[in-house]
């Protein structure tokens, strides 16, 4: 495995999440510090949104509109004209929704813990697809903490991170954004997955622990990074694709934070991103 060697891009967060490589930035939310940041590779920051929310996760729509879920206000947003409106609502659940993907068709998924966390007491979690109609609609499969996901290139196939069991679930997407055929892609040691992405070779960068590794379809470790904290999520991007950007914070098992403890970290990789989620 390579010996990687980590910059440290920012560390005045309180816990970040939902990195995305877009139009030259690494963008990220603390989830709270309730605000969504942009990065360049040097290290300068800039709020882009303020929002009141945890979690907050977003993504971009085909077209360029920039997508975020509210979870407060159980509703998905969209900016326009610098401003948040509502664009779906997502009440018709019980508790909150917490990660977001767009695949290449723009159609829009959605997880959900389904229960309390932490200090709930545990039930399965689920999909949702957004219809453009606004409808949401729960998808099949039983998920035990669903978390991370990424869409494939190819559009053929969403991956999601099940946190409590260490498993990586692969569905099918149909032709109407239906997600079928739900089956084990590759199972973590150790403790379970987070946000992750895809690379050129179809491994997945994945949050594991206090470290980020980099898996094989049937459950291969081809690389790793290990961290002096939790990582909860890493991103492909920057120049050239081969920038892997981690968010990580030390984590007590809350979310009751009032250290800056988070941090953005980079390291150099050998293989460039797959192309989604979308860059510049």
């Amino acid at each position: 495995m390579t010996a990687h060697k980590l910059k440290l891009l920012k560390s005045d967060i309180l816990l970040g999440e939902c990195p995305r490589w877009h139009e030259g930035r690494l963008w990220f939310a603390d989830w709270v510090g309730q605000a969504i940041l942009a990065v360049d590779e040097s290290g300068d920051s800039e709020v882009q949104l303020n929002l009141a929310s945890l979690p907050i996760s977003f993504d971009w729509l085909p077209d360029g509109t920039f997508v975020v879920v509210n979870a407060t206000a159980k509703k998905l947003q969209k900016l326009n004209s610098g401003a948040l409106e509502d664009f779906v609502d997502l009440g018709g659940a019980e508790h909150r929704y917490n990660e977001i993907v767009v695949d290449g068709a723009g159609r829009i998924y959605l997880n959900n813990v389904n229960f309390e966390f932490p200090g709930g007491d545990f039930r399965p979690g689920f999909i949702a697809l957004v219809h453009p109609d606004g409808s949401v609609v729960r998808q099949v499969g039983d998920l035990a903490f669903p978390n991370g996901m990424v869409v494939t290139p190819d559009g053929g196939t969403l991956i999601c991170a099940e946190s409590f069991n260490g498993r990586l679930t692969a569905f099918d997407i149909e032709s109407d954004g239906a997600l079928s055929n739900p089956r084990l892609w590759a199972q973590l040691k150790g403790q379970g997955g987070d946000g992750m992405c895809m690379d050129a070779e179809g491994a997945l960068w994945i949050a594991a622990g206090a470290r980020c590794v980099r898996v094989a379809e049937g459950g291969q470790v081809l690389d790793e990074v290990p961290l002096d904290r939790m990582a909860f999520a890493c991103m492909l991007g920057g120049h050239d694709g081969r920038t892997l950007f981690i968010c990580a914070n030390e984590w007590t098992g809350s979310v009751n934070v009032t250290a800056r403890t988070g941090r953005l970290y980079s390291t150099t990789v050998s293989v460039p991103h797959a192309g989604y989620p979308r860059s510049a």
